[in-house]
């Protein structure tokens, strides 16, 4: 007579085996597929994340995250699962810091992070302040303010806008640094001008 406990589901001792079986493709998928995107994974997280939280804890809370969510069901698309994942822990550190940095967000009044309210002289200010940049950034030559969005609210870098716009990277950093004197001329000329 032979023992079929492992292969049978019926036997005690074949569950313990199918888990034990399951954790470890888990754990092979995690490493083929997950843990190659670390690079990426942080140069992502360094460009988005300007925030208290160090990069290196991010990225393993991201681990976590994304190991967690495959013990239940392994994503189709490694990659997109773990870039998802990334964005909506930025999103919980944000509102966790209560503070949203400019190039979080491109419309401040569309973010939904609930943060003490400020006063009636405050939310006058600063909407003051960012109609006054998003004049300035306005008058720029199109090419420059497209470049400038593209690069400072979008987050893409001046290869993937060279890509976007179809031109060269030169061009793109030309744009960008063209953009940004531009708007410091007209920021400093309007607060100059504004004082009695």
């Amino acid at each position: 007579m032979t023992d079929t406990s492992e292969n049978d589901p019926e036997k005690p001792g074949a569950r313990g085996q199918t888990m034990t079986s399951r954790h470890a493709d888990l754990h092979a998928w995690f490493v083929r597929e997950v843990l190659p995107l670390e690079a990426a994974l942080t140069q992502f997280l360094r460009h988005n994340w300007r925030g208290q939280a160090p990069v290196v804890d991010m990225v393993q809370d991201i681990y976590v995250r994304v190991f967690q969510a495959a013990q239940k069901e392994i994503p189709q698309s490694t990659a997109p699962f773990v870039f998802r994942t990334a964005r909506n822990l930025l999103i919980d550190h944000v509102r966790q810091e209560k503070i949203v940095p400019l190039e979080a967000v491109e419309n401040l009044e569309m973010l939904s992070v609930a943060a003490e309210t400020p006063g009636p002289d405050e939310q006058l200010i600063a909407r003051d302040e960012l109609r006054r940049v998003q004049g300035a950034v306005d008058q720029l030559h199109p090419r420059s303010r497209e470049a400038f969005i593209l690069h400072h609210v979008e987050g893409l870098s001046r290869r993937q806008i060279a890509v976007r716009m179809g031109i060269s990277e030169i061009t793109v950093t030309r744009h960008l640094n063209t953009g940004v004197r531009l708007l410091a001329d007209i920021l400093y000329r309007t607060r100059k001008g504004s004082r009695p």
